[in-house]
């Protein structure tokens, strides 16, 4: 990832330079609008074409649809995330285990599970656009997968910057705000983390900032500044340390969310496990949560789950033979379960 990124920013520094030359901005503005045009629709065609078929079987609710969102630049120590998604889906069809959920739903069938493929990240970023653009074009993205009835976005990261966008599209989507579930090791609410106010440590500011979300539970944090706990008392957080699990534990496998508002999104970083259940991580944090933890969470949570993300899964710290990789794709499963209805 770390060639794949300076390649991005060699090209950008390529157009900028051509546009500080004699290279008119318009040439550089229309290639850009070409490139985003030709993503946008990508994505609108596999949404229409799973959408589609999704209706015709009959039958569903509410429909789980994958969208890859392979953007790891923002991470402020690895970048290996923008790899995830691949990984991510190799390891939920590899044929080491069946396709059933552990609630009983069968993911081979397309009302349960769908996928509309990736947001063209690094394609889109070689072409000189910003993060402005590119927050923008994710959420369009989201946007696209629910103006299909009845699919639901379950977005594959990438570092945990791709939260803000998915989160207001999925509020502005809705008409409302959402209460949201984020299982982390860290609360990644900083004003501005190092200068970068879309950092993968600054997402929760922004969903706050914009109203996206009325509730932000933040279950299984273990790496907290002041700074951290300052802002989660600014925007009302409940904050969920590992310090206090175990005094915690029952109310959190007990939760019900999401009464008076649009819907439930969860957010779940793998770091939010230990790094012995998920060493696949850019930021190793000893002390999380196991991997029933967070199933018992999830499996008893009692709420309309209309959206959620995996992120901070970096396959280039995995071992074992893919291991974090098939942790992050059974929660994957155990999601579009809850999702899907």
């Amino acid at each position: 990832m770390w060639k794949s990124g300076k390649r991005g920013i060699h090209y950008l520094h390529k157009l900028n330079a051509a546009a500080s030359t004699n290279v008119p901005a318009s040439l550089i503005e229309n290639g850009q609008k070409r490139v985003i045009d030709a993503s946008l629709t990508l994505i609108r065609e596999r949404a229409k074409l799973k959408g589609e078929l999704v209706r015709a079987l009959g039958g569903a609710v509410a429909s789980t649809s994958l969208l890859g969102v392979p953007l790891g630049h923002n991470s402020s120590f690895l970048q290996g995330p923008a790899f995830a998604p691949p990984r991510i889906r190799e390891a939920i069809w590899c044929g080491s285990t069946n396709s059933t959920t552990e609630v009983g739903k069968e993911l081979n069938d397309p009302r349960v599970l769908t996928d509309v493929g990736d947001v063209p990240v690094q394609e889109i970023r070689d072409c000189g656009v910003d993060d402005d653009r590119l927050m923008a074009i994710i959420s369009d993205s989201v946007k696209l997968v629910m103006d299909e009835d009845p699919l639901r976005p379950l977005v594959l990261g990438g570092d945990h910057s791709i939260s803000f966008p998915v989160v207001r599209a999925v509020s502005e989507k809705l008409g409302g705000p959402v209460d949201i579930l984020h299982l982390d090791a860290h609360p990644d609410i900083y004003h501005c983390f190092e200068g970068n106010k879309y950092s993968h440590a600054s997402s929760f500011a922004r969903i706050m900032e914009g109203g996206y979300a009325r509730r932000l539970l933040q279950v299984g944090i273990r790496s907290i500044t002041k700074e951290g706990r300052d802002q989660g008392k600014k925007f009302g957080v409940e904050q969920y340390e590992m310090r206090t699990f175990s005094r915690d534990r029952h109310a959190l496998e007990n939760l019900k969310l999401g009464d008076g508002v649009k819907g439930v999104y969860i957010s779940l970083d793998i770091d939010c496990l230990d790094p012995a259940f998920a060493p696949g991580v850019s930021h190793i944090e000893p002390g999380g949560l196991s991997f029933r933890d967070v199933l018992n969470i999830i499996h008893n949570l009692q709420a309309d789950v209309v959206g959620a993300d995996v992120v901070e899964f970096n396959p280039q710290r995995d071992t074992v033979d893919g291991m974090t990789a098939m942790v992050a794709a059974k929660l994957v499963r155990e999601l579009t379960s809850k999702i899907s209805k």
